[in-house]
């Protein structure tokens, strides 16, 4: 934890504050620690139960996925507030975990925007890796209806499922940029040069033809 506070930087916190993360350490200098460390479970379970942004990112990074029981995992998303912390424990922990595909049907169906956001954080990576059991057309319909509305994050990672269900399956696609062009979220999101929009109908048209000449 000393460690951790010798490296706050109160430029990177004035940065990282903008997203929502309450935390003042460089990225690249949390994982050259994580690095030195290797994996170790117990100093990443003391770490999280710090509630520290930055000790809870070293400690997803040293952590061993799959020895985490589900229902710990459901608590840790819970408490998981800053976005970094939520994005890193979804991408880095739970896919990798046994219980990733449970938890995913019931983050899915949570009453709170944010868990559910990390519930279709998970379905956008079997839409892209494996449909088997996924009814396509059902989270069209979903994301049809509730995406206009839908908070920040959770219209965030819903819009990220509509644009790769039409960059994976063909046979949806025209239907996922239809429903994009109609609910125009994002469509004004600053996007800086040379990055893709991530309005669906401009990502998934680009993603394609990426493909298509790659």
């Amino acid at each position: 934890m000393a460690e951790l506070a010798a490296l706050e930087d109160p430029k990177a916190r004035a940065v990282n504050e903008k997203h929502g993360d309450d935390h003042g350490v460089n990225l690249g200098k949390l994982r050259a620690i994580a690095k030195r460390l290797k994996t170790q479970h117990g100093l990443a379970r003391e770490l999280w139960a710090t509630g520290d942004t930055a000790a809870r990112l070293l400690a997803l990074l040293i952590c061993r996925p799959k020895a985490f029981e589900r229902a710990e995992l459901d608590t840790m998303l819970r408490e998981a507030r800053a976005p970094k912390v939520h994005d890193w424990l979804v991408n880095y922990v739970v896919k990798k975990s046994p219980h990733a595909e449970d938890l995913r049907v019931a983050w899915l169906a949570d009453a709170d925007p944010v868990v559910a956001s990390a519930g279709w954080a998970l379905t956008t990576d079997r839409v892209a890796k494996r449909t088997e059991g996924l009814d396509l057309g059902k989270l069209l319909d979903v994301i049809e209806a509730e995406m206009k509305d839908a908070p920040d994050r959770l219209q965030w990672a819903m819009n990220h499922c509509l644009a790769q269900i039409g960059i994976s399956h063909a046979e949806h696609r025209d239907r996922a940029i239809g429903i994009g062009e109609r609910l125009e979220v994002l469509k004004d999101y600053p996007t800086p040069p040379n990055c893709t929009s991530p309005y669906a109908p401009v990502w998934i048209t680009e993603m394609v033809r990426r493909q298509a000449t790659g």
